[in-house]
């Protein structure tokens, strides 16, 4: 009897939510924000003890293909453990969504974004003290900037790319860089990526290295409107050697989780890319997406190339990261075009 009933058993198991395959590589489904819809463009990040997620964008009374209007969110929710439940605790000056987020640890700094009304320069800082968030202004964008990415190198904060408004026909070239130790920092302007302009690219901090990764190229079709190139090319950047060019990712790939994870190796830093948009459905019908990548690349720094390394459960794009009590976290974003969810997805790095 006891033969018959564990292949019952084990079938059981696997059904359930947190199942085998999703927690495949260290991946497990956690408390989903308390929102029916989800978001996408949220800010994400540690800060302090407490995971925060911050304003996004969602259609919650139809989708876009319905006539549906864009809501933008000012809401600040916190996860004060990875078992605990998401609760909201602030709000920000105005609703924003599809800026750039960087995690200093005991920090949250949101670096431009957008609203209803168009493209903004803001940038604040969000800190723990006593239990009891704050908001602080810090130095404002050179100019309105969404769908940028970046990332955190020692103190310097890389921006690179995005559009100046909602209706650019072309994507900016531009990086910034500035010092978050400086009191009265500036920001600075850096060489432009050789690769050109692009939104919806994947940033990383690879050791003192800022990389580029991906995105979209824009330029105005027969109809002034922008048409989105999706790239394959990866860059490097170091104040000592400029941009450098890495291998190109096995396809184009756009709005991928950024910042990418990096971890430390015998031969070198690895870099990892999880999921992503790859353009092959622009242009499906909605109701027959199939969803974006989980396709799991992985930067070999012994081969210098990327190379396929399996897939994660669930695809998502527009979408911040994040790296807290030891696990890599991905917090809502978009699962198809015009549809969100609100789930939470943590991953913790193994060694291979």
């Amino acid at each position: 009897m006891t033969g018959m009933l564990l292949p019952s058993i084990l079938s059981l198991i696997l059904q359930l939510p947190g199942d085998a395959d999703s927690l495949a590589g260290g991946w497990r489904k956690v408390e989903s924000l308390p929102d029916r819809e989800g978001f996408a463009g949220m800010f994400a990040g540690a800060c302090g003890d407490s995971l925060i997620a911050v304003g996004g964008a969602n259609f919650p009374d139809a989708k876009p293909w319905q006539g549906g209007r864009k809501v933008w969110y000012d809401r600040i929710f916190a996860l004060d453990s990875p078992t605990g439940k998401w609760r909201i605790v602030g709000k920000l000056p105005q609703p924003l969504g599809y800026g750039v987020s960087i995690s200093t640890g005991d920090s949250l700094c949101l670096f431009g974004g957008s609203h209803e009304r168009g493209h903004v320069a803001d940038a604040y800082r969000l800190r723990r003290n006593a239990g009891k968030f704050t908001i602080d202004p810090l130095p404002k964008l050179p100019m309105p900037l969404a769908n940028a990415c970046g990332a955190l190198v020692g103190d310097l904060v890389f921006i690179a790319g995005g559009q100046e408004t909602p209706d650019s026909a072309v994507a900016l070239d531009r990086v910034w860089t500035l010092n978050l130790r400086e009191q009265s920092a500036k920001w600075q302007s850096i060489p432009a990526c050789p690769g050109g302009g692009r939104m919806l690219a994947m940033a990383a901090a690879v050791g003192d290295e800022f990389w580029l990764v991906g995105g979209v190229s824009l330029q105005a079709g027969a109809d002034g409107k922008p048409v989105r190139t999706y790239r394959a090319d990866a860059w490097k950047y170091t104040a000592k050697s400029g941009w450098q060019r890495l291998a190109d990712l096995p396809t184009p790939l756009a709005a991928a989780p950024s910042p990418l994870w990096t971890e430390s190796t015998d031969v070198g830093k690895r870099v990892s890319i999880f999921g992503g948009d790859d353009g092959s459905q622009v242009g499906a019908n909605p109701l027959e997406h199939r969803g974006f990548s989980k396709r799991h690349l992985r930067w070999q720094p012994n081969q210098q190339r990327w190379q396929d390394s399996g897939t994660i459960p669930v695809g998502r794009v527009t979408v911040p990261t994040a790296f807290w009590r030891d696990q890599f976290w991905i917090v809502s974003g978009e699962q198809r075009p015009g549809v969100r969810s609100p789930e939470v997805w943590c991953w913790t790095p193994t060694r291979k």
